[in-house]
């Protein structure tokens, strides 16, 4: 990104791009594809991370973080993208912790926040169900209240980095049908976890809970379920759109290297008039997605609440409907031996995939645009 960043977050950029280039290269994403490792990352790569600082970069000093701001996080996901770099750092650096900061009781926090921090534990936001809708109004999954407690009964899908997971923050609807969170542990009696198969060989799962006993601690009460998740979502929709950014970056770097280097009829075919346009088209939307990221960034790192949902669904509709058009013409353009898995370029088209509808995809968020725009 051509961003103007402070020092701090300038070090952090430069050290996230030289590190994932050299520790978590394309190759190394393809070797766990290969290897079919379950949880979808190395575990000594991610402690390296955690050396780093990089679970702590955007967390306030308040709860001993680095405060870097999200425009520092953006380039270190754009750095992701651009390798495709298999990490939960999503989960662990934005989601789990920012939940717990807005919602979370002080006694929660001093459990959790350290332990995320130094990666000696992960939480995984249980959202979605089978539908792909977390809308209050089509939760079924449901805490009701007992005697005792609550009884949590449902099930989750496409938890991300649930596999491994050692707690979940789940979001389910009240006997009255109210939306809550509630933080469950992974080993609770009447939770079970399966690995989903993803196109991307990441870490998603399924989970179920089968009348899972609850106790008042273990809800996330603060504040109302919905502003909340609202407002952690945004964050990580910012992150998802600044990491389509670096993968469709490269994309389109190795399309043009392929085209300047391709001879066909004795000349290099990206000298076809042809191609050159739609090439030139790609790059003008490309820069688009850009501003559009950098934008929604500015706002959250500017405190500006009201403007932070409608340029974040600016951001995440462009980088959903690019991840579709940018590389499926990147195929294209690569000829044959484009859809082999040869060539690296399969691998980024797969994530590319799955990022377009991690969170809600182009049309979600465009209706999202809309409506808070009073349409």
């Amino acid at each position: 990104m051509t961003m103007l960043l402070s020092q701090e977050q300038e070090l952090l950029k430069d050290s996230a791009v030289a590190f994932l280039a050299q520790e978590a290269p394309v190759a190394q994403q393809r070797r766990l594809r290969d290897d079919k490792v379950e949880q979808g990352f190395d575990t000594q790569l991610w402690l390296q991370m955690v050396e780093m600082g990089w679970p702590v970069a955007v967390l306030p000093e308040s709860h001993d973080g680095l405060a870097a701001g999200y425009l520092g996080m953006g380039a270190v996901f754009e750095a992701i993208g651009r390798n495709l770099s298999a990490q939960p750092l999503l989960s662990q650096a934005v989601i789990a912790p920012e939940l717990l900061i807005r919602a979370g009781s002080a006694a929660q926090q001093t459990q959790w926040l350290p332990l995320l921090a130094s990666g000696q534990a992960r939480l995984a936001l249980a959202l979605d169900e089978k539908s792909g809708q977390h809308l209050a109004a089509r939760l079924s999954t449901v805490a009701e209240q007992t005697g005792t407690g609550w009884c949590l009964s449902g099930e989750k899908a496409f938890v991300m980095d649930g596999v491994g997971a050692n707690g979940f923050v789940v979001l389910a609807a009240s006997g009255e049908g109210a939306p809550g969170l509630w933080l469950v542990p992974a080993d609770a009696q009447g939770v079970s976890i399966k690995p989903m198969s993803m196109i991307d060989s990441r870490n998603m799962a399924h989970v179920q809970f089968d009348k899972v006993e609850l106790s008042a601690d273990m809800a996330l009460v603060a504040r109302p379920a919905a502003q909340v998740l609202d407002e952690v979502l945004d964050r990580a929709r910012a992150c998802l759109a600044a990491e389509s950014l670096g993968l469709l970056r490269e994309v389109f770097d190795r399309t043009v290297t392929y085209l300047k280097e391709r001879v066909q009829f004795d000349v290099q075919i990206g000298s076809f008039q042809a191609l050159q346009h739609r090439v030139a088209r790609l790059y003008v939307e490309l820069e688009l997605l850009e501003s559009c990221v950098l934008a929604a960034f500015e706002a959250i790192d500017s405190g500006l609440e009201a403007k932070v949902p409608e340029l974040v669904s600016a951001a995440k509709a462009k980088s959903s409907d690019l991840c579709e058009k940018l590389c499926n013409e990147a195929i294209q353009l690569h000829g044959g031996i484009g859809v082999t898995d040869e060539l690296d370029i399969g691998l980024f088209f797969k994530r590319a995939r799955v990022l377009q509808r991690l969170l809600g995809d182009g049309g979600y968020h465009r209706n999202r645009f809309a409506q808070l725009k009073g349409f």
